[in-house]
């Protein structure tokens, strides 16, 4: 069989990885220090920017086990998920990835699934809402879909993109505190606030979500790829992908001001996605060539995976924008 994406592709895709990096810290570092500046002038600046080199050198070297802490995960219980585990196990090695990512199961009803770590120890963390909403041949499609990003290294972006994400998120909620803080000063005349400086703050993480919109569309597109190369069934994460546009909503829906208001609460790195119309028609055309023989799968009756009721699995929100 021929791989979907040979060498010379996926130093490209690597290449582009180390340049949507250099983009995403350059974008949000401007915002932020520009803000800073207006606010606390080259002070805030310096200390601006050294928050952002401090999350570009650790915040891809974090543990994915705090990763999945923050949503409350748990491994996956071989003797209730063995079938998973099986699928995963078969899609590291067609990947070829140096070990077998661990598989978490995170207590939300929302339809998501993410990869976090790097190749030698990554993280797959699944909801719970995800696993009774597809099929097994469908989740596989995800999961080989996750799979690929780890393949490609696109881990170590995501992570990036994801945690200056959370710091722009704090500081729009700083913005919101100093504006009412000092709002009864600046009403009577006695303080000169930076609105502005104020105001880009605040919409900090929205600019955050849309870099990361216009900078992840072709790694998208490449991990759908070599997820229907690793699984040879294009179809079920076509399927799999229409079943979360119809239950999810949109990605506008959840470009919103960071207030817990959002009917589709999600990590960040789901924002990210190109419209799911042309994914499934990229997929879907993918049928016709060469591909891996489909990895045989057995339905089985679905029980939870966390040991709760999914009355008690609504969404909720953590400080500084973590949904689970």
């Amino acid at each position: 069989m021929t791989p979907l994406l040979n060498d010379d592709q996926r130093r490209a895709h690597k290449s582009r990885n180390e340049l949507h990096s250099a983009l995403l810290v350059g974008g949000l570092g401007f915002v932020t220090a520009f803000s800073a500046w207006l606010l606390w002038s080259w002070t805030g600046v310096l200390v601006a920017l050294a928050s952002i080199a401090v999350l570009h050198i650790f915040a891809p070297r974090l543990p994915p086990e705090i990763i999945m802490r923050m949503y409350r995960a748990r491994p996956i219980d071989p003797s209730q998920g063995g079938q998973i585990l099986y699928v995963v196990g078969e899609l590291a090695h067609r990947a070829k990835l140096p070990a077998v990512p661990a598989v978490y199961v995170i207590p939300s009803m929302t339809l998501n699934a993410f990869a976090t770590g790097t190749p030698v120890k990554a993280v797959v963390g699944i909801t719970e809402g995800l696993l009774r909403r597809l099929s097994l041949r469908e989740l596989a499609g995800v999961l080989a879909h996750e799979l690929s990003h780890v393949r490609n290294g696109d881990l170590s972006v995501m992570a990036l993109a994801d945690a200056m994400t959370r710091f722009t998120q704090i500081l729009s909620y700083l913005a919101i505190f100093l504006a009412i803080f000092n709002l009864p000063a600046w009403l009577l005349g006695d303080v000169d606030m930076p609105f502005l400086g104020l105001l880009l703050l605040y919409l900090a993480p929205s600019i955050g979500s849309l870099l990361q919109l216009a900078l992840s569309r072709t790694r998208e597109y490449d991990a759908d790829t070599e997820g229907a190369e690793l699984t040879g069934d294009p179809r079920a994460l076509a399927s799999a992908l229409d079943k979360l546009e119809r239950y999810q909503g949109s990605f506008w829906e959840d470009l919103m001001f960071p207030v817990p208001t959002r009917r589709i609460p999600q990590p960040s790195l789901l924002r990210t996605h190109p419209p799911t119309e042309e994914r499934i028609r990229r997929l879907l055309e993918l049928e016709h060539r060469e591909l891996s023989p489909p990895i045989e799968v057995v339905e089985e009756p679905m029980v939870s995976m966390v040991g709760v009721s999914p009355g008690s699995m609504q969404p909720r929100y953590r400080f500084p924008g973590v949904w689970f």
